[in-house]
């Protein structure tokens, strides 16, 4: 960092909840207990898929990469939390926070990225099934992730360097649970309007571009869906990707209330927690819920692990 734009902020204190004093025993727990199912779940869901030769397939192996986002994303947030409201507000240092957006901002856009690449995998096994083998290789799978993560951390890389070089001054308090885009610009010393716009124009290209390729291969899934005769073929057939379908809302309906919808400053900690631990925790919960070969193979994973501590 250049030393005409070094940060007075050296130290930066996270609020957290606030409101939360009085329960404050009880929400660290409940914020434990759905961190270690959280990773343990998606855990569960990666085992299964490396294990069962029968999620030996595209869609499986995609779902491995977005579960192992998941344990990413929340060891990123959780732990930290953790801190945060159990001392009633915690100091990090700048740099400590510099780190945790990286992290937090690379894991967000690779999995904008990979729900892009699944819903990809869906419109070429529903729309065109006859070139299906042929598209979608392992191959073309491995360079799909590899773009994913490489993507994601650039698009990271791209925003934390924006934010760095940026002058922090004056009050080093943010009433937030940890260390996110829009609570750090609010302490630069002067107007972030341009800041704002470049950063709009690197979400768009790594956020909104995705949202839109996964509408259209939706639209193009769900009329030939629709072309289908019989009731139960449609069924079927869109019980194969309702699982990803709900994953995508859940994840773009969180950040849509964050960030595009309007709503009281004090709520964000609050709202925070749909995309910090919601998502992850339920994103392993759908599919297992829903996707009777992930169930099988979940049934059988514990089984062998069963057996294997008993002897």
């Amino acid at each position: 960092m250049k030393s005409d734009n070094v940060s007075s902020v050296a130290v930066i204190l996270l609020l957290g909840f606030q409101n939360f004093h009085g329960i404050k025993n009880f929400f660290f727990l409940l914020l434990l207990l759905v961190y270690i199912v959280t990773v343990c779940g998606n855990l569960l869901i990666i085992l299964a898929v490396y294990y069962s030769r029968s999620l030996h397939s595209p869609m499986y192996f995609f779902l491995s990469q977005l579960s192992f986002s998941d344990i990413l994303l929340s060891s990123t947030i959780v732990p930290n939390m953790l801190r945060v409201v159990w001392s009633g507000g915690s100091f990090v240092s700048f740099i400590g926070c510099l780190i945790q957006f990286f992290f937090f901002t690379a894991t967000e856009s690779i999995e904008c990225l990979l729900l892009t690449v699944m819903s990809y995998d869906r419109y070429v096994a529903i729309c065109n099934p006859l070139h299906y083998a042929s598209v979608i290789t392992n191959r073309f799978c491995v360079k799909l992730i590899l773009t994913c993560w490489l993507l994601g951390n650039f698009d990271s890389i791209i925003v934390t360097i924006t934010l760095s070089r940026l002058n922090f001054c004056g009050s080093n308090i943010i009433d937030h649970v940890f260390c996110d885009f829009l609570p750090l610009l609010e302490l630069a010393c002067f107007d972030t309007f341009m800041i704002k716009v470049e950063i709009f124009s690197v979400a768009i290209l790594f956020s909104i571009l995705p949202l839109i390729v996964v509408i259209v291969s939706y639209v193009y899934i769900i009329f030939t869906i629709l072309k289908i005769p019989s009731v139960t073929g449609r069924q079927k057939t869109f019980s194969t990707c309702s699982a990803h379908l709900s994953v995508v809302s859940i994840f773009y309906g969180s950040l849509i209330i964050i960030y595009v919808l309007p709503h009281q400053q004090n709520a964000n900690a609050l709202l925070s927690l749909f995309y910090t631990i919601v998502t992850p925790l339920l994103n392993p919960m759908v599919y297992s819920l829903s996707n009777r070969d992930i169930k099988q193979a979940l049934r059988k994973l514990l089984t062998n692990f069963s057996y294997y501590f008993a002897n």
